[in-house]
């Protein structure tokens, strides 16, 4: 068992700076990427909205340079998945990995969420060509274009009625009659010249142009069984996150939609744990606010280290794997 002071779960923008600002510290903590380094903000086309890149980079520019400056300072990145933790016992932590298992004094949980995705033909290839789970952060690149919004919830209008900011021309597809978002929500999407609704209605194919760009979609309508096509150049999907929590069990605190309860300082419900980022933020999923989270849960977390020095087992001490 590899015994360490900070063990970071996830790579996403709130793991990445949590990992350096824990590495200025001297804390060589070691991160352990997940699925995707960087997680979703590795598969954005281009971010234009992150401070001090004025003419906007690539996601995978970015988060590279972010893990470049960690690494300078003495992070560690382990391309590895998270099996289990055990945070019963009280620091140390357990955190088990599929090649690995680490004592950890305290942990730093950035696993984030997921898109809920439609799971239909065209839509994972669409990423990045058309397909988008983020207005704020793609909006800007369908200037005066039509396009469609799938949801009939709060953020869907809301994503949509930013939408209008760019598109010529904004489609909310649904598949009720009636929307889920807020009346008022409703009204200013209702009143505004720039949306039209497609009712009773389901996405079920993602089209191509001979460009590899998105040029339409398949509709069907769930009532009549009508299946028709409906041209587009953008396809923007709101129907909800995952957050990446069930290897957590019952021993965080969440939220009935899983999400990880945090206070102000980003601790949780275990000393010595912190999460950070879209695990348990469901409102702002912007890769700024991410790296706010994640700074304020490392330096947290060192104070929390600091304060507890005296009970830290060295570091140079072989940790026992638990249970033997």
């Amino acid at each position: 068992m590899k015994k360490e002071r900070v063990v970071i779960i996830g790579s996403g923008p709130a793991g990445l700076a949590a990992a350096l600002y824990t590495a200025r510290a001297q804390l060589n903590p070691v991160v352990i990427v997940g699925n995707q380094l960087g997680g979703q903000a590795a598969i954005t086309h281009e971010i234009e909205n992150y401070p001090g890149f004025p003419g906007g980079l690539s996601g995978p520019d970015l988060v590279e340079k972010m893990k470049e400056h960690a690494e300078s300072f003495g992070a560690t990145f382990t391309y590895d998945l998270v099996e289990s933790v055990d945070f019963s016992s009280g620091s140390p932590y357990t955190v088990k990995t599929l090649m690995d298992e680490y004592s950890a004094d305290s942990v730093i949980v950035t696993i984030g969420a997921d898109p809920r995705k439609l799971g239909i033909p065209g839509e994972n290839e669409g990423v990045g060509k058309g397909v988008s789970y983020c207005g704020t952060c793609d909006g800007f690149f369908f200037r005066g274009k039509d396009i469609v919004v799938v949801g009939g919830g709060d953020s869907a209008l809301e994503e949509a009625i930013f939408l209008t900011r760019f598109a010529n021309s904004v489609t909310i597809i649904h598949r009720r009659e009636e929307l889920r978002a807020g009346v008022q929500l409703q009204k200013r999407a209702l009143n505004n010249e720039k949306i039209s609704f497609i009712w009773n209605t389901v996405i079920d194919k993602v089209n191509f142009g001979d460009d590899g760009q998105v040029n339409g979609v398949t509709l069907n309508n769930v009532e009549t069984g009508e299946v028709t096509e409906h041209p587009t150049e953008g396809v923007f999907i709101f129907i909800g996150h995952v957050p990446n929590s069930p290897i957590f069990g019952d021993q965080l605190a969440m939220n009935e939609r899983g999400y990880i309860i945090t206070d102000e300082r980003m601790r949780t419900s275990v000393p010595g744990v912190f999460a950070a980022g879209e695990i348990q933020d469901e409102i702002w999923r912007q890769v700024a606010t991410s790296v706010g989270q994640g700074t304020s849960a490392a330096m947290t977390a060192i104070h929390w280290l600091e304060a507890n020095e005296e009970t830290l087992q060295p570091l140079d001490e072989t940790a026992e794997p638990a249970g033997d």
